[in-house]
């Protein structure tokens, strides 16, 4: 039962709801044959009061941002000069930044050091480094563009560290032309400028990709290294019998102009049907001339074994990384970039975890990388770089190793490739050509596997039996 202070409430409420505009207020009259219910406390204000919002909460303030982010009056430079510190030499250069625009830079510096654990030499090269930069910057801060920071190699001071520095300040401006745009920008300038013009459309799509239709993904520097550099002989014989556009090509002139066959035929003909199947997908060019045109497929090269020899050689050598990659590589055949990518934790308990994969790793592969492991400890015991493979430049990074490393410390005469294929075909030899074993032993699908049984079959192995299960 409701008490008296409920009843009237809803007395209440009930006669407010039912009250005409303009007329008198009566409790009585509209709860006389029953009340209309109501949530309780939904409307418990006092008379004239108005309904408050929440108060929504305050963001928070953003924090200042770094003084160099800050704008202000400058004279703007007429055009961009480049430091030539190799005409003037180190001397004074580092005494023209102000003290209180490099001491933020220079505490990030500290703290760099420290946590990479930098030599003195490393951070005091880094600090002179720093003001440098500030002291040749226009209004003398930051932020400092990457490619005046490349002019410090002219007076022999080291150019990663200062880069690195700026980078995680964010005082660094990134204005540096990639490697691939230079490349690119040098072998279509022999061309016309209208057929130039339609290969850059062609490469910017190629390197970032298309969100609207014809959505594409972007592919790698590689990539359109090769399929550029196949067409391109081709491209300039038609610069040259005066062709200024794509759009006059024809199918004759495809047809005419590719290789009789083999090889170099697939490579053209994979080259210029992606450059013609991508401008005209984007209504660059109108028609696409290698549209049914057949080029024939890449031959796939046959694996071929390897010297022992050079393999045993190369296993057995003084230098414990060396071992221990040609061990991985010669009796797992792992790929080179797993290799790169290998971390501590990515071996434990005598097994090797890669991604989809456990592999119990042999004995001779555990032996070297005790050996290495050990070696490693002692070379850098502050290593702070999680991967198993580092070397001088990186135990105090965080990167793995780079693919130059990896081909010096394999030596010359062998590649992870060769060692990666030679270990498939002893397995594919062992198992009589099992393709299934292969896929699931290297993670490879079943058209990769069946590369490696066609040596078989020449090799006069097509009647050779598994090995039985007893």
């Amino acid at each position: 039962m409701l008490g008296v202070r409920g009843v009237c409430r809803l007395c209440h409420k009930n006669a407010t709801y039912c009250r005409e505009p303009h007329q008198p207020f009566d409790p009585i009259g509209p709860n006389k044959h029953g009340q209309q219910l109501f949530f309780a406390d939904m409307f418990n204000f006092p008379k004239g009061h108005k309904r408050q919002r929440p108060a929504l909460p305050e963001p928070n303030a953003p924090p200042s941002p770094p003084h160099w982010l800050i704008p202000r009056d400058q004279q703007m430079a007429l055009f961009p000069a480049k430091p030539d510190l190799a005409a003037h030499g180190r001397a004074g250069l580092h005494l023209r930044a102000h003290p209180d625009d490099v001491a933020p830079l220079e505490a990030v510096a500290r703290d760099l050091a420290e946590a990479h654990h930098w030599t003195q030499g490393q951070l005091y090269d880094a600090t002179i480094g720093l003001r440098i930069m500030l002291g040749i910057q226009t209004d003398g801060r930051a932020p400092v563009p990457a490619s005046q920071v490349e002019a410090l190699r002219e007076i022999d001071l080291p150019v990663w560290s200062v880069l690195e520095v700026l980078s995680t300040a964010g005082a660094l401006l990134e204005d540096r032309t990639p490697q691939i745009e230079l490349w690119f920008q040098e072998r279509v300038a022999p061309l016309p400028k209208q057929m130039a013009t339609e290969l850059t459309f062609w490469f910017k799509i190629k390197r970032t990709g298309s969100t609207k239709a014809p959505r594409s993904r972007p592919r790698s520097d590689i990539t359109i290294q090769l399929q550029l550099g196949w067409a391109l002989p081709i491209l300039l014989s038609w610069a040259d019998v005066g062709r200024q556009s794509l759009r006059e090509i024809s199918r004759q002139d495809v047809l005419n102009a590719l290789p009789a066959g083999g090889p170099q035929r697939a490579r053209a003909g994979q080259g210029l049907r992606s450059i013609f199947r991508l401008l005209k997908a984007h209504k660059v060019t109108f028609t696409d001339p290698t549209f049914r045109v057949p080029t024939g497929m890449h031959p796939s090269n046959v694996p071929t074994k390897l010297d022992v020899d050079l393999i045993v050689a190369r296993l057995n050598s003084t230098n414990p990384a060396t071992a221990l990659i040609i061990a991985l590589l010669a009796f797992h055949g792992p790929r080179l970039e797993q290799l790169r990518r290998l971390l501590i934790t990515d071996v434990q308990d005598g097994r090797l975890f890669l991604p989809g994969r456990t592999i119990p790793l042999a004995h001779p592969v555990r032996t070297r990388l005790a050996t290495y492991l050990t070696e490693r400890n002692n070379r850098w015991p502050e290593a702070l770089n999680p991967h198993l493979f580092i070397n001088q430049r990186t135990w105090r990074a965080q990167n793995a190793c780079g693919t130059r490393w990896f081909h010096l410390a394999i030596g010359p005469g062998l590649t992870a490739r060769q060692l990666r294929e030679d270990r498939i075909l002893n397995e594919a030899d062992a198992t009589g050509g099992d393709i299934r074993a292969i896929s699931d032993l290297f993670g490879l699908s079943v058209n990769a596997s069946s590369r490696y049984a066609h040596p078989l079959a020449e090799d006069d192995y097509t009647g050779a039996q598994p090995p039985s299960s007893s």
